[in-house]
């Protein structure tokens, strides 16, 4: 059988394979290039955050108006 220099090699008990650590940290950065492009969609959700926070500020104020107008 031809020897394979990507295959996980026998060692030393308690001593990690660097290769597999390596090749496992590849694999984790090349499945992570496709969410980085989706994550510009992800800070449009801003004006949302300013969205509702207009909307609880103009209910707050509502509110204390009519709380002055009714007492």
């Amino acid at each position: 059988m031809a020897h394979n220099p990507h295959a996980p090699q026998p060692g030393p008990e308690g001593t990690p394979d660097p290769a597999g650590s390596t090749q496992m940290f590849r694999a984790f950065v090349d499945e992570g290039e496709p969410q980085r492009r989706q994550q510009p969609a992800a800070t449009s959700s801003g004006p949302k955050v300013g969205v509702i926070a207009a909307v609880i500020a103009i209910v707050v104020v509502l509110g204390a108006v009519a709380w002055l107008a009714l007492s």
